[in-house]
């Protein structure tokens, strides 16, 4: 077989094992390096002397991000693999090392690199998941406030949209202060424009849900968890303003092209270019992209039986983030993603729907990209359509089965 690298090396990453086989013309050598950053220049400088073309390791966990970004910084050439991929190459003999396997692979050709965006992409990807962190940390942090007022029969929830609103944060202080809250209060509160004029119930009500029993050690709790939940607004908010400064000129105007999709904010548009990037010609077209997300049903049949169509795990950020977003945009009435998702919800269910909301949603998102055009929703009424007679054939059967007679088919019987 012919061979593309002449000097190439094959790395297996382990946590604190990094094993080299370095193939220069017929000759190989494998040499063990651990994985401190000592050790590991002191493996970019044997490469690079060796004058090493192309290296190539698999994608084991995290520990092989230190190890790219050396030898990056070392400017060498370096692919990362999916192990999948190379289980896949048929010809494999048991006695072989995971580093020579590698290598023979990587010196004919044989292995597919994954994507690697470049250092900068790389960076705003960890300011974006760290964000999406302390997000998930504040969520929990409420839940728990939540279940602590319900603990002290504060029906909190039922008075304001937002837990973690400003009407609700007056509301919970003058409650931890010992104040009472009645509807007197609550009138001048508004009066003083320092709640919101239009909670959830009446003022008489909103009192009676107020008038709880906190303990002292419930009074104390909360105000830790409110302390803890505005030093994680602040931290977030802090990291908003460093994604933003992180960001270059064609991420701004991609994020601010995709929002114009419905169920799309702000925030998560940036996660998603954080995922993607602006260039979309690695993807030759939205099914490839899709796959990669994990967004992409299989068709699993074999012999007239059709099996589990599951889609793979692809970029958790992109397709947790995606999934949201079809969350937000099929509450939008008379648009196409409603549409789709009343659509396929009413014989696939709800989970299978919002992960087709999501698909679509990446769909337009490609191409939004690739091909410069502005978001146009295609309405409510675009599946209808599409096979009308047959439409009309089938909701005129079901009408049948209930016992509807068509009175123009009928014929009259003679006197």
């Amino acid at each position: 077989m012919k061979k593309v690298y002449d000097k190439c090396c094959g790395i297996d990453v382990h946590k604190k094992l990094i094993v080299a086989c370095f193939i220069h013309g017929k000759e190989q050598e494998i040499r063990e390096f651990g994985a401190t950053t000592r050790e590991l220049l002191e493996l970019a400088d044997w490469l690079t002397q060796g004058g090493c073309e192309m290296v190539a390791m698999e994608s084991t966990a995290s520990y092989w991000k230190p190890l790219y970004n050396i030898l990056e910084s070392c400017e060498l050439s370096a692919m990362v693999v999916n192990a999948r991929h190379m289980k896949a190459v048929p010809g494999r003999k048991t006695d072989v090392k995971d580093a020579e396997w590698i290598a023979d692979l990587l010196q004919h050709g044989l292995l597919q690199a994954s994507y690697i965006p470049n250092k900068a992409q790389r960076e705003l990807r960890e300011l974006v998941g760290y964000r999406k962190s302390l997000v998930a940390d504040r969520t929990r942090e409420l839940n728990r406030l939540q279940k602590m007022l319900e603990g002290a029969n504060i029906k909190l929830s039922g008075t304001v949209a937002e837990i973690n609103g400003m009407s609700a944060r007056i509301i919970l202080n003058e409650l931890l202060d010992g104040k009472t809250i009645d509807k007197a209060r609550l009138e001048e509160m508004k009066k003083q424009k320092i709640i919101a004029h239009n909670l959830r119930a009446s003022f008489d009500q909103i009192a009676d849900d107020l008038n709880g029993v906190m303990s002292p050690l419930q009074n104390k709790m909360m105000r830790e968890l409110l302390k803890h939940i505005d030093e994680l607004n602040v931290h977030i908010k802090n990291l908003d303003d460093d994604i933003d400064n992180h960001m270059n000129n064609d991420e701004k105007k991609a994020v601010e092209a995709i929002t114009a999709i419905g169920g799309i904010a702000e925030s998560s548009a940036k996660a998603i270019i954080s995922v993607i990037g602006t260039d979309m010609n690695r993807f030759p077209t939205d099914a490839h992209i899709s796959s990669w997300a994990g967004l992409c049903p299989g068709n699993n049949e074999s012999a007239k039986k059709r099996y589990s169509g599951k889609t793979n795990k692809g970029n958790n950020l992109l397709r947790t983030t995606l999934i949201i977003c079809a969350h937000a945009a099929v509450k939008m009435k008379g648009t196409y993603f409603s549409a789709q998702f009343k659509r396929i919800s009413a014989h696939r269910g709800k989970k299978r729907a919002y992960v087709a909301v999501a698909h679509s949603i990446l769909i337009a998102i490609y191409h939004i990209l690739k091909d410069g055009v502005k978001y146009r929703d295609l309405g409510a009424e675009y599946y209808n359509q599409f096979n009308k007679e047959r439409k009309i054939n089938a909701y005129l059967k079901k009408l049948k089965e209930l016992g509807w007679v068509d009175s123009n088919a009928m014929v009259e019987q003679p006197a």
